[in-house]
């Protein structure tokens, strides 16, 4: 799934610059709305407004616009397309919410038919006769990947399932993510890379690594998608990095799993992160919603990832304590 997006552009004070298309059409004919409407899905457009809908400002977007405006007009509507600066409203962290939103649907599509396919591996279907649909899914995969301007969460919790679905039709079950890791003494002395904006899986990932494999490690944020990691860096919970999602498992699990430690408090742990992270109950968590709602109070209250971090970290150190204290329960099951 590589990443080959040409960059945005941004104002000369800084902020994003995006396309506009504003656009009209006739009543009929009745199918003119949802070819339009189509077209839009296609180019990764989401929309502001009814009648306007929104690109990342760069030379393919604005030939995809140009594309769908001159469809616009042959139906019979009217359209413009202007290149624009967000003032007031809506802000540009509003506006990629927005996006990450829309393709983290697509994202948890794709994934139930990822899961869907392993279901029917499961049932007896041979991997010859799973590996046509399997291409058709990573062709999907990667158009959509293409779209996703601003490295939505759910990337990473696709592209584990996808791995662990490809580990199993071709038969291996070897474990696929510890490689990097080696015995714990390699991994002191690195920066550790991941995506800005951290929020439960890295914020958690995060305090594990400083707790348990390196008290003085740094930590690099760095824009979702594009990135070309330095000599010495380790990534995790990011595209292609070291430690990420694999299969049904968060970050946080699988670094875990990767240095070995089975301290019943971090699993734990790892059980609620992933019960937050992944939205699947899987592990019915009792302490889950309440820490869901810290880490989102803290997200909203700290921008700084820095902040996020030292927050984080003295939630998680509470929260190990308390789970050193008393047994383990779980919440209703789904």
């Amino acid at each position: 799934m590589n990443d080959q997006r040409p960059s945005r552009k941004r104002s000369h004070a800084g902020a994003d610059l995006w396309l506009l298309l504003i656009h009209q059409l006739p009543t009929r004919p009745a199918y003119a709305r949802v070819k339009v409407w189509r077209r839009l899905q296609a180019v990764g457009a989401v929309a502001v407004k009814s009648t306007v809908y929104v690109l990342p400002a760069t030379e393919e977007t604005r030939e995809d616009f140009v594309w769908i405006l001159r469809e616009i007009v042959e139906l019979g509507g009217e359209a413009l397309v202007c290149e624009a600066q967000l003032v007031d409203g809506l802000s540009d962290a509003d506006v990629r919410a927005i996006f990450n939103a829309a393709r983290d649907a697509d994202y948890a599509a794709l994934a139930q038919e990822a899961r869907d396919l392993g279901g029917l591996l499961d049932l007896g279907q041979t991997p010859a006769e799973l590996n046509g649909r399997m291409a058709k899914l990573n062709a999907k995969v990667e158009k959509l990947v293409a779209l996703d301007f601003f490295g939505a969460h759910g990337r990473e919790s696709l592209g584990g399932i996808v791995s662990a679905l490809q580990t199993k039709l071709r038969g291996d079950t070897r474990m696929e993510a510890s490689a990097a890791a080696g015995d714990r003494g390699n991994l002191k002395g690195r920066i550790w890379v991941t995506r800005q904006d951290i929020h439960v899986d890295r914020i958690a990932s995060a305090w594990l690594i400083r707790r348990v494999i390196d008290p003085e490690a740094q930590f690099r944020f760095v824009a979702a998608t594009g990135y070309e990691p330095k000599p010495g860096e380790l990534r995790f919970d990011m595209f292609e990095a070291e430690f990420t999602h694999q299969g049904d498992r968060c970050t946080f699990e699988v670094l875990l799993d990767a240095i070995g430690h089975s301290d019943p408090a971090m699993a734990a742990i790892a059980e609620i992160v992933h019960d937050i992270d992944l939205k699947d109950n899987k592990f019915g968590r009792e302490e889950a919603p309440g820490v869901r709602l810290l880490i989102t109070g803290l997200a909203r209250n700290h921008k700084s990832d820095e902040h996020r971090l030292v927050r984080g970290a003295a939630l998680f150190d509470d929260l190990y304590q308390s789970l050193r204290k008393k047994p383990r329960k779980r919440g209703p099951a789904p």
